[in-house]
């Protein structure tokens, strides 16, 4: 199984992104230290976790606490070790797919997957200037990879030079 884990923490100097090596957390709460310990006094911390060109987690920190998390597809749980790990305590979303209003950034995208089966707090971003449906709706979105949707979000969310050169490196 390969993955990407990019952590991306906003600071007193802005974002920040380091890639994660999560091979040896035992369970969530190992993979939340990880993040943690990124930059322990910032105000956000997120981790953006791609694998095998299918599948996304979205973990967040605020202030280092608080950690919330959305999956792609519950699918992933049942398919890896590492979706078992990030996922196993993670239940319905909290925004439901039907439920989540759609902005006018989010009128041109096509309705979510009815395959597609996302998992916890898709609303987690929203604040940061991705909502509940766009979220939803670029995860669902065709022909759409985990790593451009991470691409996506953090564009939108101010950190896409970051992580792209995280990516390069």
């Amino acid at each position: 199984m390969s993955y990407f884990a990019a952590a991306v923490v906003r600071g007193r100097s802005g974002w920040a992104a380091t890639e994660l090596d999560l091979h040896d957390a035992a369970d969530v709460d190992e993979v939340a230290d990880l993040l943690r310990d990124t930059d322990p006094g910032a105000d956000v911390s997120l981790m953006f976790v791609e694998s095998d060109d299918a599948y996304l987690v979205v973990m967040r920190l605020d202030e280092g606490e608080d950690l919330r998390i959305f999956g792609s597809d519950s699918a992933f749980a049942d398919e890896s070790r590492l979706g078992k790990l990030l996922l196993s305590d993670v239940e319905v979303p909290v925004v439901e797919i039907d439920e989540a209003e759609p902005t006018d950034d989010d009128e041109d995208r096509p309705a979510a997957d009815p395959a597609a089966d996302p998992v916890g707090d898709a609303d987690l971003l929203a604040d940061l200037g991705v909502s509940a449906h766009k979220l939803l709706a670029l995860c669902a979105t065709d022909g759409l990879l985990p790593a451009d949707v991470t691409a996506e979000v953090c564009q939108a969310i101010g950190c896409g030079d970051e992580v792209e050169e995280l990516r390069e490196s």
